[in-house]
């Protein structure tokens, strides 16, 4: 029973757990350049985690064959992306209280409203927008893996 379980989470956690590290290396090299605060490359988190989620469902689908179907893929997807969300969260909250306590003041000056908003706030929100954006780009990646019985598949 646990070696059937462990055998479907080990692929869409290896994936979350690059994914992470990427999105966390794409942070640190922005930090590097004084660009982290700046909402616009964030954007380039969504190609990253695009990127794993495509190829965590598409080895799945290779490894499966014929045995794939819409919900283990389906779950594939969102294991991966919720993994990579959550680790990168973590690293993300550690890293505006540890490792530069100005970050979080430095973040919100961009928006040039006079917040007052705390970590916990902040951390929710990334995760709110890690998890959104893993449901989207999944149901949109399973548009092209699912097997339809309108035509004919390449098995």
């Amino acid at each position: 029973m646990l070696s059937v379980i462990m055998k479907k989470v080990t692929l869409p956690v290896r994936f979350g757990i690059a994914i992470s590290g990427s999105l966390i290396a794409y942070f640190l090299i922005l930090s590097l350049f004084n660009l982290h605060t700046s909402p616009i490359y964030s954007l380039f988190n969504s190609v990253i985690t695009a990127f794993g989620i495509y190829e965590a469902i598409k080895s799945h689908k290779l490894r499966e064959a014929s045995k794939f179907n819409y919900t283990t893929g389906f779950t594939t997807g969102i294991v991966t992306g919720f993994v990579a969300t959550i680790i990168f969260t973590v690293f993300f909250t550690f890293y505006a209280t540890e490792v530069n306590t100005d970050f979080l003041i430095k973040l919100l000056e961009v928006f040039k409203g006079g917040y007052n908003i705390g970590i916990g706030s902040v951390a929710f929100g990334v995760a709110i927008m890690g998890f959104t954006t893993t449901v989207i780009l999944t149901l949109a990646f399973m548009q092209l893996f699912k097997n339809s019985r309108n035509i004919p598949q390449n098995k």
